[in-house]
């Protein structure tokens, strides 16, 4: 069984995504991170950077003491490893996939989600701001197109490379993006998007959040942390 502690981000899509089409037992611990249950001392346990997702392996492949895992590219590894598929048949494709994940952990999350702090929940909107990271979602969002211009997977067949970087295309519109302008980019959304297990992963999210907006006091929790969040 995977425990399974979650909230309806990107991030946590990815998650939900691979154990779908694993059509492994899990468990979702759904942690509101707009009512800050992120900080709960017992999650911190298993992910002491207070972000989601994060798992519980109750029944680790050696061993009888339950693996937790945070970070979601690690999760995918692990999950990946264990599971044997979703990386690859050889070690050229295994290295293909795994640099992809650390592209997207790297790069796209990371960007997006300034994009998305800056563009949408930012009370005061900086022009400088927005250019930059609307412009650079456009770069990464070529780059992907590029890769994928011949070939249907960003890997040689679907992997944890597609599972990391799908939903943060999702909301391409809010990233204020044409995805018309990337042919190949939107070719592969739409195939990901049709696929079963997607379509039970974002089913599964809506069942916990069906919130469209954000609150001001999920805003406090998300981007009010300092240093002092961390020291008790």
């Amino acid at each position: 069984m995977i425990n399974l502690y979650y909230w309806t981000t990107p991030n946590g899509h990815k998650i939900t995504m691979f154990l779908e089409e694993a059509g492994v037992e899990y468990r979702i611990i759904p942690v509101n991170i707009g009512r800050g249950e992120q900080f709960d001392p017992e999650f911190l346990k298993i992910s002491p950077n207070n972000r989601i997702p994060a798992v519980l392996d109750m029944a680790p492949t050696q061993g009888d003491r339950p693996i937790s895992v945070f970070e979601s590219g690690a999760i995918l590894m692990y999950l990946s490893h264990k599971y044997r598929m979703l990386m690859g048949e050889t070690d050229r494709e295994r290295v293909n996939v795994v640099q992809w994940v650390m592209w997207q952990m790297a790069n796209l999350g990371p960007m997006l989600g300034q994009n998305h702090h800056f563009v949408t929940y930012a009370e005061e909107k900086i022009p400088y701001a927005i250019e930059r990271y609307v412009g650079e979602t456009s770069r990464l969002y070529a780059i992907l197109d590029r890769q994928l211009r011949d070939r249907e997977f960003i890997g040689a067949d679907y992997s944890i490379a597609d599972i990391a970087c799908y939903p943060w295309i999702v909301p391409y519109k809010r990233q204020q993006q044409d995805i018309d302008r990337f042919p190949s980019l939107k070719a592969w959304f739409e195939r990901i998007r049709s696929r079963p297990s997607t379509v039970r992963a974002y089913a599964k999210a809506k069942a916990i959040n069906s919130e469209a907006t954000m609150s001001e006091e999920a805003k406090q929790f998300l981007f009010g942390q300092t240093d002092s969040v961390v020291r008790g």
